[in-house]
């Protein structure tokens, strides 16, 4: 495993069906507990040792910059002495520690996913590299995600995920009588839940133009080039102010920790 592979991360949307918090900020950003939904997807990079980031920025890329850059200062105590110097002095706390490299590449306002992908080519020196969105959370093992990716040896991997149901559902016999009601459960199937990690060589099939998840994928998969790694384990999207209400719940009650899921919530494959 090469902890030095470099996680592209895919943050230049402009979040349309979130625009209770996307009209004055990227979605990256959206606070889930104390930290903004990009902050907790890399921290569980972090967590298995990758920690140099590439950031694909578009719109209002410049407040994700900020929010870096200024880190310290937003994560931290920290005393400042008035005067001349303008000293500052930093009280740390080992949680909000980031000891990560980010390379912040501006990918362009409309460009789609793929593209976005193809523009950051020049920063990749490794034979592969992750990729996943600014918005997805998991209770995954990233060196048991890449683990399996080497076993394989395909060009890509991408982690297949159970998409939980909008709606609840009843089980009803042929008496009529409702014999269960889940709420929202997970549904049988699987998507892709993000989390992938491709070959250096994936590059040849993406242009500026291209959507990562139509002609790309789907042309190194009829070409048995794409692995799936299947996680039955906790995942979420945080699509809308209802997934923004729901994760946010699910940190107050303390399933969710800043370092990433530690157990998936009892509900999950109810």
């Amino acid at each position: 495993m090469n902890q030095e592979e470099p996680v592209v991360i895919l943050a230049g949307g402009k979040g349309m069906r979130l625009r209770e918090y996307t009209d004055t900020i990227p979605k990256a950003l959206v606070p889930i507990g104390p930290y903004p939904v990009i902050l907790h997807v890399m921290k569980t990079y972090a967590a298995s040792g990758f920690r140099n980031f590439i950031l694909c920025l578009g719109y209002r890329g410049n407040l994700i910059k900020e929010y870096f850059m200024n880190h310290d200062w937003i994560a931290h105590d920290f005393t400042l002495t008035m005067g001349r110097t303008g000293k500052k002095a930093v009280k740390e706390r080992e949680d909000n520690h980031l000891d990560y490299q980010i390379t912040f590449a501006e990918t362009g306002l409309e460009t789609p996913t793929g593209g976005r992908v193809k523009k950051i080519e020049k920063y990749i020196e490794t034979d592969s590299m992750h990729v996943t969105y600014c918005d997805g959370l998991a209770d995954i093992d990233i060196s048991e995600l890449a683990n399996f990716h080497r076993k394989m040896g395909k060009v890509g991997t991408v982690t297949a995920v159970h998409a939980m149901s909008p709606f609840g559902i009843i089980e009803v016999n042929d008496q009529g009588i409702a014999t269960s009601f889940k709420e929202k459960p997970a549904l049988p199937g699987y998507i892709n839940g993000g989390f992938l990690i491709f070959k250096k060589e994936f590059f040849d099939y993406l242009t500026e133009e291209s959507i990562l998840e139509e002609e790309p994928l789907k042309a190194i998969a009829a070409r048995g080039q794409l692995s799936a790694y299947r996680l039955e384990k906790f995942w979420a999207c945080m699509d809308t102010f209802k997934d923004v209400e729901r994760l946010n719940n699910l940190w107050e009650k303390g399933i969710m920790l800043h370092t990433g899921y530690k157990g998936s919530p009892p509900w999950w494959r109810e």
